[in-house]
């Protein structure tokens, strides 16, 4: 396991779990209602990389692969692309088309992990 306490992704997911608890957060789960994992690289896809698990059907984020199964779709990302992404710097399409993000899964899932699921940062 990688040294993740320099990764920028660790404060947006602090932030996703907490939305994910408000009311707004609840709305988005009802209407999501997919898992997701996310592997995040400090530096190189594939390498040291720290994963997340993004359950839409709960409403939950916790570090590490996901327990239930097996999740809808699985995204990789370098630190500072995911980060791009979550602010909605970065389209998820165009980030696949360059290969700045990986899926495994269903694409029809894949789909559904939108900026909007993300909280809209405050100050990061």
């Amino acid at each position: 396991m990688a040294d993740s306490s320099n990764l920028k992704s660790d404060a947006i997911m602090e932030q996703m779990k907490q939305h994910l608890a408000t009311d707004a957060g609840k709305q988005i789960t009802k209407k999501i209602g997919l898992v997701y994992q996310i592997h995040i690289a400090p530096k190189k896809l594939g390498f040291d990389e720290v994963v997340y698990a993004v359950d839409l059907k709960k409403g939950e984020v916790t570090k590490g692969p996901y327990e239930g199964g097996k999740p809808d779709a699985s995204f990789s990302f370098k630190d500072e692309d995911f980060v791009k992404v979550a602010l909605g710097k970065m389209n998820p399409q165009i980030a696949f088309m360059r290969g700045a993000m990986k899926i495994k899964g269903s694409l029809s899932a894949a789909q559904k992990f939108t900026p909007d699921i993300f909280p809209k940062p405050s100050k990061l």
